[in-house]
Parts: structure tokens; sequence; C-alpha cells
């Protein structure tokens, strides 16, 4: 098993000791892709002080074979063998009597079917014990993360001269999509959003039809994959010379982010770093258009711990990679978002997207 992994399970397998539990039920596949590499789909793992066993069927074993060193794995007949048997055999083989199970990421019709055979083992709920492991990225991951985002700065570069004039933002996202897939991507970090006009006000807007005209607002907002890790990115621009208060609401989300990024260190309370970006929102003649979140975490999921904003608890450890994305949303008239995934340093932040944030479009 690859070192990175190797210390992922340790620290799990202390939080485990810790709790006096003997071992963790996981129904997360992007847990299974943290904790064991596993990429595919139908497979449950259990992680003991000492072992980590994988279950799937005929259809991906050959997959976890290739991807999940050091595992144990079992192909399960689903015909002749319910989840809940599988399980409670790799228990008794153990000698297992406490379970912790992941409460969050199983149906709750599920549920009792499992727990109807696991009678005398002790079976504890318990929510985001990895994913608070996860928080904290190691080296590989911050470097699959870069690779990520370095591919979408680039897609970007090599797009942005289809950004003209009568060009539609669903051609548009279909090419940077393919764009970031030429370069190496391994899909899409999720569905681009590419917005014109009014509908850059639409902070999740779903490309259509709309052509760009001049004087339109643009807002990207898109990322790559790699080795199942994530980028975020999201770019404004307006098609030629902007108005005066398109270039106010353009100044006023850029000053807010420099706020929030400057603010930003490990040992840093993630609700300072939330209202150094407010207090500049606030203060404008736009603090009716914008909102509270400010940023997510960012890894094998899109969104991820610690949610940035006004209410978050956490204090910001070093290694956390995190979004910074203030916004100002006008209905009917257009917005702006700019956001950057940055690494949390020991005395202040690391860039991990690079693409420019040039404002005015030459038609």
């Amino acid at each position: 098993m690859k070192p990175e992994f190797t210390q992922r399970l340790n620290k799990l397998r202390r939080r485990m000791a810790v709790d006096g539990q003997q071992a963790l039920l996981i129904f997360s596949l992007d847990n299974l892709r943290y904790l064991a590499n596993y990429s595919g789909e139908a497979a449950y793992g259990i992680v003991t002080l000492d072992q980590v066993y994988l279950m799937t069927d005929y259809r991906f074993i050959a997959q976890a074979e290739e991807e999940c060193f050091g595992c144990q794995l079992i192909c399960r007949n689903r015909d002749r063998q319910s989840l809940g048997k599988a399980i409670r055999q790799v228990l008794d083989e153990t000698h297992i009597t406490s379970l912790l199970f992941e409460a969050g990421h199983i149906h709750l019709q599920m549920w009792p079917e499992i727990a109807q055979e696991l009678n005398g083992i002790t079976c504890t709920a318990s929510t985001g014990l990895v994913e608070e492991l996860r928080k904290i990225k190691d080296e590989w991951e911050i470097a699959q993360i870069r690779k990520a985002a370095a591919i979408a700065d680039q897609a970007l570069h090599d797009c942005m001269p289809m950004l003209c004039i009568g060009v539609s933002e669903r051609d548009f996202a279909l090419e940077l999509e393919y764009r970031m897939q030429k370069l190496g991507s391994e899909g899409l970090s999720f569905p681009s959003i590419v917005g014109f006009g009014p509908r850059s006000a639409l902070p999740h807007c779903i490309p259509s039809s709309k052509t760009l005209a001049e004087g339109d607002l643009v807002v990207i907002d898109f990322g790559a994959v790699v080795n199942g890790y994530r980028s975020d990115m999201t770019r404004s621009f307006v098609a030629g010379k902007a108005s005066t208060r398109q270039r106010n609401i353009f100044d006023t989300a850029q000053r807010a982010q420099q706020a929030a990024l400057q603010s930003l260190h490990a040992g840093q309370l993630a609700t300072v770093t939330s209202a150094a970006a407010s207090d500049i929102l606030q203060a404008s003649e736009f603090a009716a258009y914008t909102s509270t979140g400010l940023g997510h975490g960012v890894g094998i999921q899109l969104h991820e711990q610690p949610f940035i904003s006004p209410v978050c608890q956490d204090t910001l450890q070093a290694n956390y990679v995190v979004t910074i994305e203030p916004g100002i949303y006008i209905p009917g008239y257009g917005g702006v978002r700019i956001e950057d995934d940055v690494v949390i340093l020991a005395d202040g932040y690391s860039f991990i997207s690079h693409a420019p944030k040039n404002f005015e479009l030459e038609i």
C-alpha cells in the first residue's frame, strides 16, 4: 500500500482506538477512494485496527485488484449472499464485537436489513469521522488538485479566443469541457456553469443557447479532475468596455476576495475570513445582492468541509484546500463571481488556480 494511504488509515485507527471501537463500516465511495484508492462502484469497506476489507461483486473485483493494494478483497455473490450476511461473516472471522457505521451514507430502508444480521454486535452510528480526516490534505492530494487546476487554467486560456460576440453559452461550455478532457482531465469536476448577460446573475447557471452580446457580463465556473481530485475556479468578464456600474461590481468582488485571502493562515477562525469579505460587500452599494457563503473545501468531492460562512465554527488548519469565491448577483442585470482554490499555510496561503483575472474582453 502506498505510504499516503497507510498514513490515512493509521490516523483513522488512532481515532477508533481512542473511542474504543474495533471496526468502521464504510458506505461512502468517496471515503473508500480516500482510504483504499478504490474508484469503482457498488462497494463497501470494513476497516479494523489491523486490516481493510473491501466487498464488491463480479463487475468491479478486477478493478479492485488493480487499485486496492493491501486490502482483503471479497467478491460477493449478490444472488446468494445478502450484504448483511457478508458483513457478519467478516466480523465473525475477525472476532469483532463493536462496530461503527457511516450513518450519513446509508439509506434508512437499507440499514435495518443489515442490522438484523448483526445480532450480538454493538453497532454505533458515526457521522463525519473520515470526512474530518479528509479536511487536511497530504502532499500527494495537494499535488493532484494542483494538476487538475493547471488543466483548467490551460483549458480556459485555450478557449478564450472563442469567447466573442455570437458564441452561445452551451457551445463555449462544451469546448471548455472538451479541452479539459483533451488535456488529461478524467472528467468534469462538475457540470460547467456559463452565464451571459442577465443569466450571469444565476449562481449555478446551466449553459443555454443564449449568445454573447456586446456589454454582457460573463460568469464561467468550471473544474477538472486528476486521480479523483477536483479543482474549482470562476472567472468573470465583460464583453467589451465595462460600464461604470460593471466595473464597480467587479472591483467590489475582487476587493472582497483580496480581503478574505489576506486573512488566511493556519489557526485563523473561518468566521474571521468570512467577515473580512462580508465587510467589503456589505459596505458597498451591492450589499443586497450578495450571499453569506464565501467558500468551501475541495478535494475528492467538489464541496467538502469546511464551509466558510458566518456560522462556520472551524479553525483553519495548514493544508486545508479551500475556495474563496465572493459573488454579486443582480437579478435581471448580471453577476460577478471571482473564485480561486488555495492551500492554507502556517503563515498565509498559496494559490492553486492561476488563470488571469482580466475583466474586459477585447471584442
